[in-house]
């Protein structure tokens, strides 16, 4: 059996055992092992081993940008700000309608990074879906929706650099005769899926169709116990008990609005953490609405709250290294491409870079390495190329939103105070939905469009 085939096997096995069974640190951590047994046999656990410390020294950014969103998030809560928050903005979240209104119009306005969009707006949402009884599934499939799906349809957002930097690269692009900034600008008409994605939470935001599936069954939960979370997402909410009113509204507004303008300003959203965290020990230690022991102490529970997305994180990376030595892209690459012509070409291109972000949970990652690939095959089946740019970002869009070990998925979670998987699987009907909507869209410009 080849290693194409196992890579395949593994990834249907991963995706199988965690919705069966709802647990991702536990299937991830099977997943990658068994990558790593193909690949090496009998000294798999070295080179796994060796690859666990690698992930974490290539992502390190990564893993400590979450947990000092954890700090910043611990500190709102311990100043007592995200009361003052609450306050204020239920002059206008006055019914559940409000209020999933309220986060979905504060994601589309945080549009610089994705993960400062779902951390902030958690932040924000949270208690007040807590007021409405409103369920944390719903907070965590608006977060994700209003992650990449917005960032990607605005061209002032790290994704647009991120993907006009890889596209400038790619001659098919080049011999448009625009600058590549130009040339993603012209792909925002045709990014099909993070389109629909944002369409159907604002309708499921207005009330205007249905709950589907796991979506409605934890509102009838929610309804029957008063309960805003399952009983799995309890070990993550022990916390949550009603502090004193101690801090204003300005403990709140002043630490989010220098992250939202610092990392606007400099385009570091690491530099705009810390400094966020350093503005609330200015803000709250003077006043002595904590002190520098409990500011530290405050700090370090946050940083540990993040625990459980940082291990998701550090596995699915991980993985990420197995399933790539096997070859998975390649094996997808070579078995779906003979026959193409350019009328499909687009649909393939978002399906395959949809299914490779999805099965590695690597969305900028994959992309980088499928736009190489992709980008001239298009170019010399003679395919329309804006159309394709459009499909790949497409594609990794649907992987950071869809995938329930990609990063945003995991920080919607988290910061929501849920199950990782409770929330991929009652957002996964309007996933199945957008994604299948936006492939067949591509299809039919494929066709149509000159």
């Amino acid at each position: 059996m080849s290693n194409g085939v196992l890579s395949v096997l593994i990834v249907i096995l991963i995706i199988v055992l965690a919705f069966k069974t709802k647990r991702s640190l536990e299937v991830l951590t099977l997943g990658s092992l068994l990558s790593f047994i193909a690949l090496y046999r009998g000294s798999f656990l070295t080179e796994w081993i060796s690859a666990l410390q690698k992930s974490l020294r290539d992502n390190v950014w990564i893993f400590l940008l979450c947990g000092f969103f954890g700090c910043v998030i611990a500190l709102l809560e311990a100043s007592g700000g995200s009361r003052g928050f609450e306050k204020i903005a239920g002059r206008f979240c006055l019914n559940p309608r409000r209020t999933r209104m309220a986060s979905l119009l504060l994601g589309m306005l945080i549009f610089v990074d994705d993960y400062l969009n779902v951390m902030t707006v958690g932040i924000c949402m949270k208690r007040l879906y807590d007021k409405y009884k409103i369920p944390r599934e719903m907070l965590a499939y608006v977060l994700d929706s209003t992650g990449a799906p917005i960032c990607v349809l605005l061209p002032f957002s790290t994704w647009a650099i991120f993907f006009s930097g890889l596209f400038a690269k790619e001659p098919s692009v080049q011999a448009l005769g625009m600058d590549p900034m130009a040339a993603y600008v012209h792909t925002i008409p045709f990014l099909f899926y993070p389109i629909f994605a944002v369409t159907l939470v604002f309708l499921l935001c207005m009330g205007w169709i249905p709950y589907l599936g796991p979506m409605k069954r934890v509102y009838e939960r929610t309804e029957r116990t008063g309960v805003t979370y399952g009983r799995d997402s309890a070990k993550y909410n022990i916390l949550d008990v009603e502090e004193e009113d101690k801090g204003s509204v300005f403990d709140f507004l002043l630490p989010i609005l220098a992250l939202i303008v610092i990392s606007t300003v400099t385009g570091d959203v690491f530099l705009a953490v810390v400094a966020c965290i350093g503005i609330c020990f200015v803000l709250y230690v003077p006043r002595r609405l904590l002190s520098v022991a409990d500011f530290t102490a405050v700090c370090t529970r946050g940083f540990a709250d993040m625990l459980p997305v940082l291990s998701m994180l550090l596995v699915a990376f991980t993985l990420q290294k197995g399933l790539a030595g096997l070859g998975l892209t390649n094996y997808l690459l070579q078995m779906i491409a003979p026959g193409l012509i350019p009328q499909v070409f687009p649909a393939f291109a978002f399906f395959l870079v949809a299914v490779l972000t999805f099965t590695t949970g690597s969305n900028w990652g994959m992309s980088a390495v499928a736009i190489p690939v992709i980008m001239p095959m298009g170019a010399a089946v003679g395919a329309n190329i804006i159309l394709v740019m459009a499909a790949v970002i497409s594609g990794g869009a649907f992987g950071s939103h869809a995938c329930f070990y990609a990063d945003a998925t995991l920080l919607s979670s988290q910061v929501s105070g849920i199950e990782n998987m409770d929330h991929a699987l009652t957002q996964f009907p309007y996933v199945l939905i957008a994604s299948s909507m936006a492939f067949v869209t591509y299809l039919l410009f494929g066709i149509f469009l000159p």
